[in-house]
């Protein structure tokens, strides 16, 4: 090192100062994300009413200021949690489970675009069940103090969270009738057809797609066991009313599983 330092020049002509990297300019003035907006939302007829105006639309953009994102497995919230706000599932899907005193899970139902989640927590001030993302999903978050005040505002929005909360009345009502009231094969029918007619409301394939949640998560729901169910899948295989492939369904024959 000594040598290389006597054998260079008295005067050296200053270096040019290196360009700055290309992402300088974004970790300087970081992209801010795009604020989530009712108005241009795909989803907004499954969320909202259709017949807001667009001073209506406006103001609940004003309140829906943020998104979550959330990995497989995450959960948005836990039961004893505080209610704060209810959510709209943005994409993804999630699945709502209420813990057993022994630790086992009762699925209590499987959200997917377009429904609402955390109704649950409006009676007690608090959740009730856990929600835990099925596959990466992204919901919106509507804080309800402000929901609630905008509805004093707008009959129609308040109408519909009406709607929304009869609505979980419902299918709790058609839930306890499907455990108490129906066999086996009638249960997993009964799934199958509901899963395709909610999946064709939001523009994709009743006849194919793809099952987020596993055949056991599908018992926990059912009231079944794993083996139940996957017996009932090859059941249905055998009589060509659907195919399965891994999780991906094809419903062969509606009118026959309606049948049943």
């Amino acid at each position: 090192m000594q040598l290389a330092q006597t054998c260079e020049p008295a005067y050296r002509a200053p270096r040019p100062a290196p360009a700055p990297p290309l992402h300088t300019l974004e970790t300087e003035f970081p992209t801010t994300p795009r604020t989530p907006r009712c108005s241009d939302c795909s989803l907004r007829a499954l969320c909202m009413p259709p017949d807001l105006t667009a001073q209506q639309l406006a103001k609940l953009d004003a309140v829906i200021c943020s998104t979550r994102s959330l990995k497989r497995g995450d959960v948005l919230y836990r039961t004893g949690d505080t209610f704060q706000s209810i959510y709209a599932v943005r994409s993804g899907s999630f699945k709502t489970v209420l813990m057993h005193r022994d630790g086992r899970e009762q699925v209590t139902g499987f959200q997917i675009a377009g429904d609402a989640l955390g109704l649950d927590g409006v009676c007690a001030g608090r959740q009730n069940c856990d929600a835990i993302a099925l596959e990466d999903s992204v919901v919106c978050i509507i804080p309800f103090a402000q929901l609630e005040a905008v509805c004093r505002e707008m009959k129609p929005l308040q109408q519909h969270v009406h709607r929304l909360m009869s609505g979980e009345i419902v299918r709790e009502s058609s839930q306890m009738m499907l455990l108490g009231t129906m066999t086996a094969e009638q249960r997993v029918a009964t799934f199958l057809l509901n899963l395709s007619t909610r999946l064709k409301a939001r523009g994709f394939s009743s006849a194919e797609f793809n099952l987020r949640m596993t055949r056991e998560e599908i018992g926990c729901y059912l009231g079944m066991k794993l083996e139940t169910v996957s017996r009932m899948f090859s059941k249905f295989q055998r009589e060509n009313l659907v195919n399965t492939n891994g999780k991906t369904i094809r419903i062969v024959d509606p009118d026959g599983l309606a049948q049943l």
